[in-house]
């Protein structure tokens, strides 16, 4: 098998990705409709999937737009099969959905810590659950899997049942291509770092006036389209585990080198101030001020 795919990777494929209304999931579906991929655009926000699919097929590309609910065996096989219906064979499928909480652990509901789970972990599974046996079966595909920085190292003290479910989705993927890669699968596991969405505008706080920890200032905060072109090049080239940021491998590193003392420098960091705050360049802090709202 080869290690890497040609640059018409996406070319003539059919992609699905599952929460690619906003954000991330939206940058990606516009940079493989780019790449020459047909595209169908899944969420379950109905109305942001349509914008999605339109804004491709005005860019010249070819798209669909589904209403999904993750949590729903149901809803994702219908989905599936209504892309299917639409683009033929599903090529590349991507599980991007996520959701995000703030708080200490003790102020976290149990019912909270399961819902975080079956939407950025079980998620995934189910989408892994419904295409694998098809690609397994042709001998090809790609499965594209996300998850965070929060689940590779330990820095998201404040976000404890997040950074649990994306660690378990980087071992999912990291197995998963050790078993399908060899049949003719695929895998590749996007994680992602500090990145310029809206995923924190629908995020709950359990914990009054819990401050968010970061995943430090080494790193640099990112636009969606910039981590959609990392990926999409890092398919192409057979990555299976794609950082946003190659920065990060570095901290990964450190804690490798010395886990017990990692954590206890996050500890002394924390105690002194430091939240992790990643830092922002120039262009895009410009960016932000021209879209805060103006002061009358």
């Amino acid at each position: 098998m080869a290690d890497s795919f040609p640059e018409t990777h996406f070319k003539d494929t059919a992609a699905l990705i599952f929460g690619a209304a906003k954000g991330i999931g939206r940058a990606v579906a516009l940079e493989w409709a780019r790449r020459g991929a047909a595209v169908a655009v899944a969420d379950i926000d109905e109305a942001a999937a349509h914008a999605t699919a339109a804004d491709i097929e005005a860019a010249g590309g070819r798209a669909i737009a589904l209403k999904v609910d993750v949590l729903s065996d149901e809803s994702v096989q219908a989905a599936s099969e209504a892309a299917a219906r639409a683009l033929g064979e599903i090529d590349i499928v991507m599980s991007n959905v996520g959701s995000i909480i703030n708080g200490h652990p003790e102020d976290i509901p149990m019912s909270e810590w399961r819902r975080i789970m079956d939407i950025n972990y079980f998620s995934a599974t189910r989408c892994i659950k419904h295409f694998l046996p098809r690609m397994l079966a042709r001998k090809s595909g790609h499965l594209v899997t996300t998850a965070s920085f929060a689940g590779l190292y330990p820095y998201a003290a404040s976000r404890m049942p997040y950074a649990s479910a994306k660690a378990a989705v980087i071992a999912l993927s990291e197995s998963l291509a050790i078993y399908a890669e060899p049949l003719g699968v695929r895998v590749t596991c996007l994680i992602p770092g500090p990145v310029m969405t809206n995923v924190m505008d629908s995020m709950t706080n359990w914990t009054e006036n819990c401050p968010m920890r970061g995943p430090g200032s080494e790193l640099e905060l990112k636009l969606p389209e910039d981590v959609a072109v990392t990926l999409s090049d890092a398919m192409c080239d057979g990555g299976i585990l794609v950082a946003s940021d190659e920065r990060v491998w570095d901290l990964v590193k450190q804690w490798a080198d010395g886990p017990d003392a990692f954590i206890r420098r996050q500890i002394d960091a924390f105690a002194n101030g430091d939240l992790g705050a990643p830092s922002i360049p120039a262009e895009l802090m410009q960016l932000i001020r021209q879209k805060a709202p103006k002061e009358d």
